[in-house]
């Protein structure tokens, strides 16, 4: 991709909180990165295949794939998983679903975001068309990283409680970023990308109220949008300059202004956000892990079973209650956006993966009983932590009289409970050594984690299609 006539205005940078942003991402360079910011990739990348390379046989990733096949493109890239050739907006749109596909994705709680669903679908898919080396590949991931949880950061809380899913909203910044460096673009056309992708913006949370599969689509929306609004720019388009912080830009469209601009401008270029991202044990969704893990705790301390249960209570923070305080499951989204749900398998089956969240497991008395004889509400303590962490309160009533507290600060993947490497391989070989077969997943995972600047992006890029 080349810029095709030049694109004039103030130096990047200096005129507009967008223009800081392309300088930075245009300036990044893969050589230069600390030693943690090339280990924060390679962890990143392995939670992402974790989830997207099962996600890819998942009926919604499947019907997009249909549909993007019926559109005819030019075949220049395909999504993981796959093996059908599409453009590289639609194969990052089909990658950007089967990462989210099962709600076992990546997360970072400051920003309430989903980045590599956004970011490395973007990144494979602009990757295999541009053939960019592995020095290209990570510089573009780790600044989309860094664009899209600066600002997601900057707008939330503000924009959950609006009614806005930050993954979409700040992910199409992001996936801009990932293209407009795998391009090579210039920080001013990469402003101008930023501007554009300004009007491409967006995403509501109304699917918290009836389980709409459209969840699904929103990483993968913004990795395709990234590609467009990049390519756009790349051809001399135009975007607002000061698109998030003007008169009329996406901070005063979305949340009246109610950000904090310091998460953009603190650190950048000193610090990489990639490092900050979190890494999920159980498929659902992460407002209520922390309770999850205080709930298993009791169980296998206590050696109870779900009957001894006569009531639960879980305490958590406003964003984390609103729209997830619901005790039904009339599909797997419904269910795993729920908090009884989570608790009452939790209780039952002790363990939750993604077979724990069918609908169809929580039909019978003794998970009816349990969604009944669970509440959530607000908890003080979990409310004055949130948005630094995401933590949760559960307190179990059994039928000896005995009352059961456990408080958890950080959920397992994150702060100070993180995953380790040796977990994170666990759950890629779990999810994805089914889809690759067993030799070629501990080939991926070799090649990830001993990936660098000097690496082979076209050896790992071969071995993400099926068995």
């Amino acid at each position: 991709m080349t810029v095709t006539r030049p694109i004039e205005g103030p130096a990047p940078g200096t005129e507009s909180l967008s223009g800081l942003l392309a300088a930075h991402v245009a300036g990044l360079r893969a050589e230069a990165l600390p030693p943690e910011a090339i280990h924060g990739f390679r962890r990143a990348f392995v939670d992402y295949l974790a989830s997207a390379l099962p996600g890819a046989a998942m009926p919604v990733t499947q019907a997009l794939l249909r549909w993007a096949v019926a559109q005819g493109a030019r075949p220049v890239a395909t999504p993981i998983g796959c093996t059908a050739g599409l453009s590289a907006p639609e194969a990052a749109f089909v990658n950007g679903a089967a990462a989210h596909s099962l709600d076992f994705d990546d997360g970072q709680t400051r920003g309430s975001v989903h980045p590599g669903g956004s970011i490395f679908s973007a990144a494979l898919a602009a990757a295999e068309r541009d053939r960019a080396d592995m020095a290209g590949f990570i510089a573009a991931v780790v600044a989309g990283y860094e664009v899209t949880l600066r600002i997601a950061s900057a707008m939330h809380p503000a924009s959950a409680s609006q009614g806005w899913h930050n993954t979409p909203v700040a992910g199409v910044f992001g996936a801009t970023a990932v293209a407009a460096r795998i391009a090579g673009l210039d920080a001013a056309t990469t402003a101008h990308g930023f501007g554009i992708a300004a009007s491409f913006s967006g995403g509501i949370r109304q699917y918290l109220h009836d389980g709409a599969e459209v969840k699904r689509l929103h990483p993968g929306k913004a990795a395709r949008d990234g590609i467009v609004c990049a390519g756009l720019a790349a051809e001399g388009i135009t975007g607002a300059v000061e698109c998030l912080e003007g008169k009329h830009g996406l901070f005063r469209a979305m949340v009246d202004n109610r950000v904090d601009i310091d998460q953009i401008t603190e650190g950048l270029g000193s610090r990489h956000l990639v490092t900050t991202a979190y890494f999920k044990p159980y498929p659902c969704c992460r407002h209520f892990h922390a309770a999850i893990d205080a709930a298993l705790a009791l169980r296998q301390e206590e050696g109870l079973q779900s009957s001894d249960v006569v009531q639960a209570e879980i305490g958590l923070y406003t964003v984390g209650v609103r729209g997830h305080d619901h005790a039904t499951a009339r599909n797997l989204l419904e269910a795993q956006m729920s908090a009884p749900c989570a608790m009452a398998a939790a209780l039952i089956h002790g363990r939750l993966g993604a077979a724990d969240f069918d609908p169809a497991c929580f039909v019978g008395p003794e998970p009816q009983r349990l969604l009944a004889a669970t509440r959530v509400h607000v908890d003080d303590a979990c409310e004055a932590a949130y948005p630094g962490r995401r933590s949760g309160v559960v307190v179990l009533h059994l039928r000896d009289g005995r009352r059961l507290e456990r408080r958890v600060l950080d959920p397992r993947g994150e702060g100070d409970n993180p995953l380790s490497d040796d977990e994170l391989s666990a759950k890629f070989l779990d999810n994805a050594g089914p889809v690759l077969g067993k030799d070629r997943a501990e080939r991926v995972l070799g090649l990830i984690w001993g990936a660098d600047a000097g690496g082979d992006f076209s050896a790992l890029r071969s071995l993400l299609t099926p068995a």
